[in-house]
């Protein structure tokens, strides 16, 4: 298998952290997001995604794109140990909780959506942190009060971490280096507790990667 992906990029961070759940370990193949530009928009890569985004796993001369169809493709065949629950009940709940945060936070402050913010629609920096907190603030409370009627165990959705905490993972760290405020979310804080001395996770931190900067 091959990884294209950045270090500081929050798709190819959920990627690092179920890799190393399931102890694969692929060829990493950095694309610098914006080195000259962003090697993401060469023909080169363009031939690999299309979309011109990271991550990207080539496997058996076949590409996957989209980290959470990657997700679900790595559940599917390496199935040990699970990031899906047996129950389908809370398999959907996993889901949502991971769409949340795939589908309706990541997207409005990733790498492009800043850009375009800042260089099309003119921005100044007060604005673009007050679009970030907006957004990044309500999705996580969100998520806080999804797991309000689950039990306090140590990850998400159970004691072994999941899809749900390989998404989380990232958001948490995106709040952090935006500087927003979790105070009112002491479950999301109490499961970061755990994901920082949980050596996949750590082992995924963009600060851990060959490409860092």
């Amino acid at each position: 298998m091959k990884y294209y992906g950045y270090f500081r990029s929050s798709a190819a961070f959920r990627l690092r952290i179920a890799f190393n759940l399931k102890s694969l370990s692929p060829e990493m193949i950095p694309i610098h997001l914006t080195r000259n530009g962003g090697e993401q928009k060469t023909d080169a890569f363009r031939a690999i995604n299309p979309q011109a985004m990271v991550p990207a796993l080539e496997t058996d001369g076949t590409i996957l794109t989209q980290s959470m169809a990657i997700l679900e493709w790595l559940e599917e065949t390496h199935p040990q140990p699970p990031i899906l629950p047996s129950d389908p009940i809370q398999r959907a709940k996993v889901r949502g909780f991971a769409q949340v945060i795939a589908c309706d936070i990541h997207p409005l402050q990733n790498l492009r959506v800043l850009s375009y913010l800042r260089q099309d629609l003119k921005l100044d920096e007060d604005g673009v942190m007050a679009w970030i907190h907006r957004w990044l603030t309500d999705g996580l409370m969100a998520c806080e009060q999804l797991l309000a009627d689950q039990p306090e165990t140590r990850f998400c959705f159970g004691d072994a971490p999941g899809l749900a905490d390989i998404c989380l993972a990232p958001q948490l760290f995106s709040a952090a280096r935006f500087k927003v405020d979790l105070t009112d979310m002491p479950r999301l804080r109490a499961i970061q507790t755990q994901m920082d001395t949980h050596p996949a996770f750590t082992a995924a931190q963009p600060g851990a990667q060959p490409d860092a900067e």
